[in-house]
């Protein structure tokens, strides 16, 4: 039988970066959780340009191939388990027969898609990728001193590439209604909240920069990273756990990602800020431009 080699690269990287998150923990040092999950998400994202989406939406359903087909014999099913034809939609070969129902509609529909949707999904990758890097260097050199007129402008552009790319996640959650594999109209739903979160944010943050308030807009900038993070890295997490739980029911997983990932990666952002960036250290960088991520 197949053994996917780069899934199986894909959870060591995984476990390296756990490994970061409880050097962070400990340390309170967190830039090398942040570096290695920025890295394994453009390495990811990349993929879809270097490799086309087919053979990257593959690669990506066949990391959840594993944890959903657990307990399972290799043909058996559940409702929230499906197949594809010629098992094209998982890199695991004749290992796993079923997969997340989600991830054959997901393969399915730009595998076999129009080019405008295929061209939507390269420019929501692109852009909000580039904006996902750009928001962190933005985040570890604030605009301060010699660094306002480059941080001023980093952040247009950044904010540029980040609409470009919701308003792409909007176009194609406006088509998800007649997906049933996504959960229908509440997939199409949950994505609109999951983009007015991560922007909505953003929009927090300029306006508070735009009025002088250096404090609120970082405070508003550091929550809207934790909706980008939840949007890319708690949505996929999520679906490692929930997707065994729940594969007697189709769509729940996801759309429990959907729904949940950006306002808890928004919390989770809250909830670190309060406990690792309040008092001193967040007065230097509102002060002294010093990254408290560091």
């Amino acid at each position: 039988m197949t053994i996917a080699w780069g899934v199986i690269g894909f959870y060591i990287a995984v476990a390296v970066w756990i490994s970061a998150l409880l050097f962070g923990l400990r340390t309170r040092r967190f830039a090398p959780f942040l570096g290695v999950g920025i890295a394994i998400a453009v390495f990811l994202n990349v993929g879809y340009f270097v490799n086309g989406q087919a053979d990257s939406i593959a690669y990506f359903v066949g990391i959840y191939d594993v944890f959903d087909n657990l307990g399972l014999g290799r043909t058996e099913g559940a409702d929230a388990l499906a197949t594809c034809a010629d098992n094209a939609c998982s890199v695991w070969g004749d290992r796993y027969v079923n997969h997340p129902s989600w991830g054959v509609a997901f393969y399915d529909r730009f595998a076999n898609g129009n080019a405008l949707r295929s061209n939507m999904l390269y420019i929501h990758i692109f852009f909000n990728t580039v904006s996902f890097v750009l928001m962190h260097f933005l985040l570890f050199r604030p605009g301060f001193g010699a660094n306002r007129a480059r941080h001023r402008m980093i952040g247009k552009v950044s904010f540029g590439f980040l609409t470009a790319g919701t308003i792409a996640a909007v176009w194609m959650a406006s088509e998800h209604a007649s997906v049933s594999e996504y959960g229908g109209i509440w997939s199409q739903l949950g994505f609109y909240s999951m983009s007015a979160f991560v922007y909505g944010t953003a929009i927090a943050g300029i306006k508070n920069a735009r009025s002088g308030d250096t404090r609120a807009h970082r405070v508003w900038m550091i929550r809207h990273a934790g909706s980008m993070w939840g949007a890319f890295w708690l949505f996929r997490v999520m679906l490692v756990f929930t997707g065994p739980l729940f594969r007697n029911y189709e769509s729940v997983s996801l759309l429990l990602s959907i729904w949940l990932s950006a306002p808890l990666g928004i919390l989770i952002a809250e909830m670190t800020r309060r406990r690792f960036l309040t008092n001193e250290r967040t007065a230097k960088v509102v002060d002294e431009g010093t990254p408290v991520f560091a």
